[in-house]
């Protein structure tokens, strides 16, 4: 699975793709992450990106010809399943959302700054948006590296073990239930007896009431949709 960011900050997205899982992932050549830098396709000698929203207003708004320049040539090369915009306004990420991507081919994510981009690339280019939480940021470079975790994780090989996303909270529209390792005591605080039993059923049960219980305190509106 290939992904294309556009950035004007590509040196922040270093980091988040350059170690754990991640990093395995595309030594294992499962997943291709390519930056590219926003001011390289700027038709101004200074590189700016930038200008004065029409109409007036406070901040700066992202041109459309840099980015248009950006898209297009990546375009010229491969077909994307999607070209996804982060923003607050946007649809909020999920495990659903996840889930759906993470059978893409090749994904397109651009990352906005100062007040958003020019209205015109949201219509012509993008074909999804995403939030990441009902807050703002000082731009999509953040969002976009979670967005690429959650999906890159769900392809098959990434995870040493496979099964393990399968159980994750939300996969099946619930919180997960508590975990535990040894020591079986610590300070006085045990393991639940029936994790220690060895009973496959029992444990499983306990679990999926753990799940409901867990999901019913802290997320009811999980279960009310």
């Amino acid at each position: 699975m290939r992904f294309d960011i556009i950035t004007v900050l590509p040196d922040l997205l270093q980091s988040p793709f350059a170690h754990s899982i991640l990093q395995r992932a595309q030594k294992k050549d499962l997943v291709e992450i390519h930056v590219h830098n926003l001011r390289d396709y700027a038709n101004n000698k200074h590189k700016s990106v930038d200008d004065y929203p029409y109409g007036g207003g406070s901040g700066m708004v992202m041109q459309i010809e840099p980015f248009a320049a950006c898209i297009e040539k990546l375009q010229n090369e491969r077909v994307y399943d999607d070209i996804i915009y982060m923003t607050p306004d946007g649809e909020t990420l999920n495990q659903e959302i996840a889930n759906s991507l993470s059978s893409a081919g090749n994904i397109m994510i651009l990352c906005g700054h100062y007040k958003g981009i020019d209205q015109r690339i949201r219509d012509i280019f993008v074909t999804k948006e995403i939030s990441v939480g009902d807050y703002v940021l000082s731009g999509g470079e953040l969002p976009a590296a979670i967005l690429v975790d959650a999906i890159a994780r769900l392809i098959p090989g990434v995870l040493s073990d496979e099964t393990s996303a399968l159980s994750d909270s939300f996969q099946d529209g619930l919180l997960d239930a508590p975990i535990y390792t040894r020591p079986a005591e610590w300070r006085g605080h045990k393991v639940p007896d029936v994790l220690l039993s060895g009973h496959e059923a029992k444990i499983a049960a306990w679990r999926d009431e753990e799940q409901l219980k867990r999901t019913l305190e802290r997320r009811p509106d999980l279960l009310n949709d």
